[in-house]
């Protein structure tokens, strides 16, 4: 093993669960170098089989190392794989700048203490790296890991060891984009005169130029937060110039959504666009009872059942339990994820109910609503194409870029995606705020004039579960 110190580069030595998050990691390193156990070799050949997306990765993993490796000599793996032999990795990236990947070739002395407690893979790559700060004084040697208890037994040993940042969105989820902005109170005295109003289509329309127009985004939500009740939607953003239509008002009981009113502001633009048919990507962002199940699905039965929009409404989520799994659930797709969806049955019970319905009468509106309404596993998702169709995948924070990724493009033509889910609820291990899949289409969606943004502020759900947010 012949590694090449430079004061320039970086030798970053991988754990297993980089490779199994990301598979294209190798290539994410610029033109430092990487460095791979032999136990972590051995690690990614255990969890190679099954259809698991962490299988998945294992498997591209292997076949990159594969490609990689083919017809390479001994002494050329000796001196590192030049990782710009494939185009694999960053595609869109220039690949000259990129570094060497080196395998343990041959067995390093142990120099761990003899009482170091935990498993014999992570002992196993912390004496790695023991081994090559050791052999290399001049080169920086860094472990990378999403395991926090082995990034804190390195720090105990004072060896450098960092989180694998590359898959994430923003560096603070404070950051992320909120999909409305208040205006300054004076909006009007400095506008007013300048912009141009027209009415199309029973809707009021608004034509400004201003320097403050480069910070908006396409279906951006605009209010004031005085008397004058002023919400307007981004309907076009160009430079310094905007076009803004004036929100429709969903607080009032003649413009209610299959019986909801919005309650607030947020909600209220959440109805906006949940209707827009000239929206198909909306995600909806909030804690725990701010009410985005009841409008997805109340705006998705408005646009099934009565303007006929679509053809049925389709419902998934990742089936990640948030205490002990519950294990295999015996019947068909639907009945297998009927427990998963509670938070959809509560919903449709809700809206299915009137007042002067008797009991028949409200057996009868249950069956009529679902069968409407699909629940689908996203374990067989891949391949499928969604036509007409308005899809609601609830729960999405648990969700990796990836899968997320593989959801939206099983859109087909007329068919709307409704993404749901609070960041302060992640339940998928080494999936942070900044490293979720909805973070990154909310990031990503930002800028596309076809789809639209707004987190949730105010729960509307009992005082109960308001009190419980804020102070547990």
């Amino acid at each position: 093993m012949n590694i090449k110190t430079s004061p320039d580069k970086k030798l970053f030595v991988l754990d297993t669960n980089i490779l199994m998050h990301d598979p294209a990691s190798i290539f994410r390193f610029q033109e430092h170098d990487i460095f791979i156990p032999m136990v972590v070799l051995e690690e990614l050949d255990h969890y190679k089989k099954g259809v698991t997306e962490v299988a998945r990765n294992v498997r591209q993993v292997s076949r990159f190392l594969d490609e990689l490796i083919r017809d390479a000599n001994q002494q050329t793996i000796k001196d590192g794989l030049l990782l710009s032999r494939i185009e694999h990795g960053p595609s869109a990236e220039k690949t000259d700048g990129i570094g060497r990947l080196y395998f343990q070739t041959s067995a390093m002395t142990a120099m761990l203490p003899a009482s170091m407690p935990g498993n014999l893979p992570d002992n196993s790559i912390l004496n790695v790296v023991l081994a090559l700060t050791k052999e290399l004084p001049g080169l920086k040697v860094i472990l990378v890991s999403k395991d926090i208890n082995l990034r804190i037994k390195a720090a105990t040993l004072e060896l450098p060891a960092e989180d694998y940042h590359n898959d994430q969105t923003l560096d603070d989820i404070d950051l992320l984009y909120r999909g409305a902005s208040a205006l300054d109170s004076n909006f009007w005295n400095e506008h007013g005169i300048k912009m141009e109003s027209w009415r199309e289509k029973d809707k009021t329309f608004y034509r400004l130029e201003d320097p403050m127009v480069a910070e908006w985004y396409p279906n951006q939500y605009l209010y004031m937060e005085d008397d004058s009740n002023f919400e307007a939607i981004v309907r076009e953003c160009t430079g310094q110039k905007a076009i803004l239509e004036l929100a429709r008002d969903y607080r009032t009981k003649h413009n209610n959504v299959w019986g909801v009113m919005a309650r607030n502001r947020e909600q209220n633009f959440a109805l906006n666009v949940l209707l827009d048919p000239d929206i198909d990507f909306v995600t909806l962002l909030g804690t725990a009872g701010t009410g985005k199940t009841l409008l997805a699905l109340a705006a998705g039965l408005t646009l099934t059942m009565e303007r006929k929009n679509y053809y049925e409404i389709i419902m998934t989520r990742e089936t990640v339990p948030i205490g002990e799994d519950i294990g295999f659930l015996p019947g068909t797709e639907e009945e297998k994820m009927a427990p998963w969806m509670g938070a959809l049955m509560d919903n449709l019970e809700l809206l299915g109910k009137r007042a002067d319905q008797s009991e028949w009468e409200k057996g009868a509106t249950n069956n009529v609503l679902m069968s409407r309404v699909k629940i689908r596993s996203l374990n067989f998702m891949r391949g499928r194409t969604f036509l007409n169709r308005f899809v609601i995948i609830d729960e999405a924070q648990n969700l990796t870029s990836k899968q997320m990724k593989t959801l939206i493009t099983r859109a087909g033509p007329g068919t709307k995606i409704v993404c749901i889910g609070n960041l302060a609820q992640i339940d998928t291990p080494y999936l942070t705020a900044t490293t979720s899949g909805l973070t990154y289409v909310v990031d990503r969606f930002k800028n596309w004039p076809h789809a639209a943004h707004i987190t949730l502020r105010r729960g509307e759900r009992s005082r109960l579960a308001d009190y419980a947010s804020d102070i547990l």
